[in-house]
């Protein structure tokens, strides 16, 4: 079977996965709806159905980014993520290659400000089956000692340290770290989607975790923002939604946005 792409698939993912051969995607990046937070049309999934199959049609090498956060429910964080996480490692084999954090930064966020501090973040697990094949790190975080020598030292195997001596020339820019400040998406005309990616954290793990013509799939497409980057970085793509409203969000978007265009 070959699978067709560059399109939008309305209906059920799990349904929809499951008439796909195994090990046909390379990079899936995805923002599942968690914690009946938000009803999405009031539409339902199953996390260890969707788990499994991702799972299956992951090519080896290939990466998830599954970006999630907790609700608070009765005064305690539900840990569902976390139970998430562990379920793609000891249930389905896949590696967790990191526990990234997606810090929105300054937006006005919103939560129990007098029991709590707002939370402005979400986790962005990173899960891989086997090794990943890529990984192109994005390198923009500044250097302060740009332009000297590299100096100091670094700890050995017998807990000494010895000193660096490679007399390298420390770069501008400098490899990012794993907490990403990205600014979360500002609806504007084209938007009735009550949760839109922001489009910087789409491109950035595709640029991360893929190549050219790799086939980047978002089982929960929403308003389509990561196949919008895909096709504007030159991967393939396919988006699986289950609510037809957000469906013709996507295509709008794939008809008219570019990756550079935050709205």
């Amino acid at each position: 079977m070959i699978l067709s792409t560059d399109k939008i698939i309305t209906g059920d993912n799990v349904a929809v996965l499951q008439t796909w051969p195994c090990s046909c995607i390379d990079l899936v990046i995805t923002s599942p709806p968690y914690d009946s937070l938000r009803t999405y049309g009031g539409h339902s999934w199953n996390f260890e159905s969707v788990a499994c199959e991702l799972s299956r049609v992951l090519k080896p090498g290939g990466v998830i980014v599954w970006v999630v956060a907790d609700a608070t429910v009765d005064g305690s964080e539900t840990l569902t993520s976390m139970r998430q996480a562990i379920y793609f490692k000891d249930v389905c084999g896949l590696r967790v290659r990191d526990t990234m954090v997606w810090n929105k930064g300054g937006f006005s966020a919103v939560g129990a400000l007098a029991v709590q501090y707002a939370p402005v973040w979400e986790y962005m697990v990173v899960l891989s089956k086997g090794a990943p094949r890529t990984f192109n790190p994005i390198k923009d975080k500044p250097n302060k000692w740009a332009g000297t020598k590299n100096h100091g030292t670094v700890r050995v195997d017998n807990d000494e340290r010895r000193p660096v001596s490679n007399n390298k020339e420390i770069a501008d820019f400098g490899q990012r770290y794993n907490v990403w400040e990205i600014p979360p998406h500002r609806q504007q005309g084209d938007g009735k989607h009550p949760a839109p990616f922001p489009l910087a954290l789409a491109r950035d793990h595709i640029l991360s975790w893929s190549n050219e013509g790799d086939v980047v799939l978002d089982p929960f497409a929403g308003s389509g923002t990561t196949c919008v980057a895909a096709k504007e970085l030159k991967r393939s793509y396919i988006g699986i939604e289950v609510n037809p409203a957000y469906v013709e969000i996507c295509e709008k978007r794939l008809c008219n946005k570019s990756v550079s265009n935050e709205n």
